[in-house]
């Protein structure tokens, strides 16, 4: 489901058929150009490889809110139900981050993510000294920036292809799907 006609079949839908029953929209999208799907596998693996799991969750379900991607919202959401949150603490963290009862540090990296998913050449060298006084050094911070770039890029191609979310995010609790979707209350972090 895009604004783009999709193949109906491609090599690139068995395997996900396999590991999740159905296959996503993000990939109908990208069988159009499965080689640029691969580039995009491996350069996903690199910028996760050293980062904590949780830590990339949260930097990118905080990009892809500045973005407005609710397809990536959503998806990064499920993955921090899945291995890190119950609903309750999910809820409270699309809510308002800074009132989420996080580490100052995850708060700190979360205001971070949304700066350099806002604006890029926004980044100063005191948001920089911020996440050191919070114990990060520049491999920590090069990592988040890296995460974010990635998903300004991945959000961009969804949403310029008009890639629906998949119906599997349905099942994710009522009121993070309404933030995420953006009928909601909450704004964006930083909003």
């Amino acid at each position: 489901m895009s604004y783009l006609g999709t193949p109906d079949e491609s090599p690139l839908y068995e395997a996900e058929r396999s590991a999740r029953g159905y296959v996503p929209n993000y990939l109908r999208v990208l069988a159009l150009r499965p080689e640029v799907y691969e580039a995009w596998l491996r350069l996903g693996e690199a910028v996760r490889e050293g980062m904590d799991l949780r830590r990339y969750e949260l930097v990118t379900l905080t990009a892809a809110r500045r973005l407005g991607s609710s397809y990536c919202g959503l998806a990064h959401a499920a993955v921090l139900l899945e291995r890190f949150y119950d609903d309750a603490e999910l809820r409270s963290i699309v809510a308002d981050h800074r009132d989420a009862g996080l580490a100052p540090s995850d708060v700190a990296v979360m205001d971070f993510a949304d700066r350099v998913a806002a604006d890029p050449t926004g980044v100063t060298e005191r948001d920089v000294a911020v996440l050191r006084e919070h114990g990060l050094d520049d491999t920590d911070i090069l990592q988040i920036v890296l995460a974010v770039c990635l998903r300004r890029f991945f959000s961009g191609v969804l949403s310029a292809a008009g890639a629906v979310p998949d119906p599997v995010f349905d099942t994710l609790p009522a009121g993070v799907r309404a933030v995420l979707e953006g009928t909601g209350e909450a704004s964006p972090p930083g909003a």
